[in-house]
């Protein structure tokens, strides 16, 4: 079965074909957005990472695909409704990296908490080694609330737990066992808003936690508290947290994902559309007064960036695609 394969990285050619040796691949550097011309009635598997979008508009290019093969955990930028319709299969990576995206979010947490990004701005570029606005805080005795108890979740909190301090959690589908096990709380949604010295996001993005950070919630938080989010940017209402840096409800954030990342690359494409969305500009404004503010600490979507992660990424997305071609059903999504 010929396999359509959108790779980033040149040495995932070598590494795919070694644990592909009898499949024909198509190797199509960049995304689905970067190749519209590619049209193949012969493509049965497309494989993608999350910066390629498949919609009907991409299904359509191979009128005889059967499966599809994300390189990632979340699989929100595929139109998997469209794809169920026409009877295609999608499997994703349901972990490769849970200390991975773990190390990252607590990395992001230290730079906030101990301002390393103003240190090191302040030696780079002023020459001035002095300490001077820059007092930070001890994580030892504070409390983080920790949204998502999934594997990344899960590892957070022994994380926390190694910095001495408390763990409160929201789930949608809380493990009373879990937290007997790991020695933390689950509160509800408000509780944890109102206890937490930091929070964390580790949800799943979908309708039920669209905007599940938004206004409303911001103004519930402790005064000085700080969010961290390396899940997804939707989780989280861009205005809301350009107000609550604003106000001063949040001492600092920092952010792996932002809501609407296109924007921030191709943001000229939108502004001149003949009637861009208020709400679409309205996110651009707020992602550009993030961006620009000290207390604010943005990564360029890293979290899951390491060498080991990218491996085990692609060592599950070819398991994936041979249990496929041998009518066996291993990570699909229901």
């Amino acid at each position: 079965m010929k396999i359509a394969y959108f790779y980033n990285e040149d040495w995932e050619i070598d590494y795919v074909k070694e644990r592909l040796p009898e499949q024909e691949i198509l190797f199509l550097k960049g995304s689905t957005t970067d190749h519209p011309e590619v049209r193949d009635p012969e493509v049965g598997i497309l494989s993608v990472f999350v910066n390629s979008p498949v919609g009907k508009d991409e299904l359509d290019r191979f009128p005889n695909l059967k499966h599809i093969a994300t390189r990632s955990t979340g699989f929100d930028h595929i139109d998997c409704d469209e794809a169920k319709a026409r009877g295609i299969s999608i499997s994703y990576v349901p972990a490769y990296g849970e200390n991975t995206v773990a190390e990252f979010a607590m990395a992001l947490l230290l730079t906030v908490s101990r301002r390393m990004y103003e240190c090191i701005k302040k030696v780079q570029d002023e020459g001035l080694f002095s300490q001077e606005g820059l007092r930070g805080f001890d994580l030892k005795g504070k409390t983080m609330g920790i949204l998502g108890i999934g594997r990344i979740g899960v590892h957070m909190i022994r994380m926390a737990k190694g910095f001495d301090m408390k763990v409160v959690a929201f789930d949608l589908y809380p493990k009373q066992s879990m937290a007997q096990e790991l020695g933390f709380s689950y509160v509800t949604l408000d509780e944890l808003l109102a206890q937490s010295d930091v929070m964390s996001l580790h949800l799943p993005y979908m309708k039920e936690t669209h905007h599940i950070i938004n206004k409303e919630s911001i103004r519930k938080m402790k005064k000085g508290s700080v969010l961290i989010n390396t899940a997804r940017g939707g989780l989280v209402e861009t205005e809301a947290l350009a107000e609550g840096l604003r106000e001063g409800i949040l001492l600092g954030v920092g952010l792996d994902v932002l809501e609407e990342e296109a924007f921030v690359e191709d943001e000229a494409r939108l502004l001149f559309e003949a009637h861009p969305k208020e709400e679409d500009l309205k996110t651009i404004l707020a992602n550009h007064y993030l961006i620009a503010h000290p207390r604010a600490v943005i990564a360029p979507h890293n979290a899951f960036n390491t060498d080991e992660a990218i491996r085990r990424i692609l060592d599950t997305v070819t398991q994936n695609m041979k249990a496929y071609m041998q009518n066996q059903s291993i990570n699909l999504i229901p």
